[in-house]
């Protein structure tokens, strides 16, 4: 699936099926369910799930909590636009399938 495939359906009341959890956290996000997304990125203690985590919290305004979640998905802390991040992490996300 591509990054456009990805967002197309953020309209429809539930994301496609087969996404990782990561990637429905940032699906619900993308819909502006912060905190289904929330849920979602919490169901797995993966790297992926850490990652989406760390960038939930940054959008949050947590800084302190975003950046213990980079720390434990052994990523730096993001200085791009969140819509950038979004788009980075779901990107990454979708390439791995």
């Amino acid at each position: 699936m591509d990054l456009q495939t990805f967002r197309d359906p953020i309209a429809k009341p539930q994301p496609p099926a087969g996404l990782s959890a990561a990637l429905q956290a940032l699906w619900w996000d993308g819909k502006g369910d912060w905190n289904k997304a929330h849920e979602r990125a919490q169901e797995h203690d993966d790297t992926a799930g850490m990652h989406v985590h760390a960038y939930l919290h940054r959008k949050e305004g947590d800084q302190s909590n975003a950046e213990y979640w980079y720390r434990r998905c052994g990523a730096k802390p993001s200085t791009l636009t969140l819509d950038a991040e979004w788009e980075e992490l779901a990107q990454a996300l979708l390439q791995q399938g």
